[in-house]
């Protein structure tokens, strides 16, 4: 399972849901509004920034959009041309 913490207002983590669901991912979304998602990603990433993903099937986790958005593609789809 993917999760993403996300702000909702935040444009990197609005981008980086668009991507996981153009590209088919099975997502859980966690927004960081909630003090108890919030102390979660704290506990698992060791800070407050997002958008942050956790893969399970891979054991994978990590911050930033580009990095993030690269990784759903390279293993759940295709990098888009152009």
């Amino acid at each position: 399972m993917v999760t993403l913490y996300i702000n909702p207002e935040c444009p990197f983590c609005i981008k980086t849901v668009e991507v996981a669901k153009e590209v088919g991912v099975p997502l859980t979304v966690k927004d960081v509004h909630d003090p108890e998602v919030s102390a979660e990603l704290l506990r698992l990433g060791g800070k407050i920034q997002m958008p942050y993903m956790t893969d399970d099937a891979t054991a994978t986790s990590m911050y930033e959009s580009d990095d993030i958005m690269a990784y759903l593609h390279a293993n759940y789809g295709k990098e888009p041309v152009g």
